[in-house]
């Protein structure tokens, strides 16, 4: 047999074998229920933002957040040493929450001016609003998210009622042309298939993990007991890795689909994605050529080649690459509505986007190595000292 033939093979094999594993698994991801009654004695929760150069989103943001229902909150915005009017915003939001009658959250503004040596910029900001929390709960999250009221209501009483120390959310993602929407979601489709977020669902497994930045809320002991964002302190996928540590240690982990209460504009252009992804696409890979090499040839030949065998070929060989193009259409549809209640139309796209994201690891891994490191919100991190954490 062929070598072309050998991968044919091979390459159905995978989606029937992931068709399989998704079937199977899939129900275990499932939205976040609302709540019906708060716990008796509601936990103090302590939302804490990092925002850098945030000026045109964090100010919606907060106020979603300081329209919460939940009794029990209280807001840290640490602006991390922002050139652009991110800090004035904050400190104008501060003084008109505080004249307004209807508004008991208090917020609380933390300006860094300066980064100490081993940390990254992010990571540091939300060590800092740790430091200055009182809550139970710590909720970690981005500058550009949009909150219903009842997020936070929901999402403690889920904690409670199935003694969960780390709940993580997905959030319904906003893209505003059709190629930039099928690039996003391809990238969210292909990371699900890599790190099935559905298992960290269950109780029995340590392994794999998951966090995501729009809404990791984790009880305080649980984050102390992993050593707080000091043990991931040179890491660019640090809410990825807070889930994988959490996991790891023991803890009870749910991920839950957000998409009825949580949103969030990740990126506003196509090239505004592939530059923000660049920059850390690498880090997932544990900055390892070999493993970045690998998720390349994965990407091109278990996503790409099923689209240009239905071109090619006119034998068997392009019969299975037309059942694994199904496969990974039906597939994409299933998750993209599980997790966003997207019908998923831009499937079409999926050749297209599967090549992009191969195009940005490549660049991913091109300027790191180029640099000689990163540059991540200003400062520049050097490969040695980033591999050190």
């Amino acid at each position: 047999m062929s070598t072309l033939g050998i991968i044919a093979i091979l390459t159905l094999l995978y989606w029937l074998y992931i068709t399989f594993d998704v079937h199977k698994g899939i129900h275990l991801l499932y939205t976040l229920p609302k709540s019906t009654k708060l716990p008796d004695k509601p936990p103090l929760v302590s939302v804490i933002i990092a925002a850098k150069e945030e000026e045109s989103t964090i100010l919606e943001t907060v106020r979603h957040l300081l329209s919460q229902n939940y009794p029990r909150l209280e807001i840290i915005a640490v602006n991390d040493r922002s050139q652009d009017a991110t800090g004035v915003r904050l400190e104008e939001l501060r003084k008109w929450s505080q004249n307004k009658t209807d508004i008991h959250t208090p917020l609380q503004i933390i300006h860094i001016t300066s980064l100490p040596e081993g940390w990254l910029g992010k990571n540091h900001a939300l060590y800092q609003g740790y430091q200055q929390a009182r809550g139970q709960y710590l909720l970690f999250t981005d500058a550009d998210i949009i909150f219903a009221p009842g997020t936070i209501s929901d999402s403690v009483t889920y904690m409670k009622e199935h003694d969960v120390q780390h709940l993580t959310l997905t959030p319904n993602m906003i893209a505003r042309s059709t190629l930039l929407r099928g690039f996003v979601h391809f990238f969210l489709f292909s990371f699900s298939l890599f790190v099935r977020p559905w298992r960290a669902n269950l109780d029995s497994a340590r392994e794999p993990g998951i966090g995501i930045g729009a809404f990791n809320m984790v009880s305080r002991s649980a984050y102390e007991a992993i050593g707080t964002h000091r043990a991931i302190a040179l890491r660019p996928d640090d809410d990825l890795q807070l889930g994988i540590s959490l996991k790891r240690a023991g803890f009870r982990q749910k991920v839950l689909s957000g998409k009825h209460i949580l949103q969030v504009e990740w990126y506003r252009s196509l090239k505004e994605a592939i530059i923000g992804l660049e920059k850390n696409l690498f880090s997932g890979f544990r900055y390892s050529y070999t493993i970045a090499l690998l998720a390349c040839l994965g990407q091109l030949i278990f996503f790409i080649f099923p689209w240009l065998g239905l071109i090619f070929f006119w034998d068997w060989r392009g019969a299975a690459y037309a059942i694994a193009v199904i496969l990974q259409i039906w597939l994409y549809r299933k998750l993209m509505f599980r997790l966003m209640s997207k019908r998923g139309d831009e499937a079409f796209l999926l050749p297209v986007s599967a090549s992009l994201l191969l195009y940005t690891i490549v660049r991913s891994v091109w300027l790191t190595w180029k640099k000689g490191g990163i540059n991540w919100r200003g400062t520049f991190y050097s490969l040695r000292e980033l591999k050190k954490k």
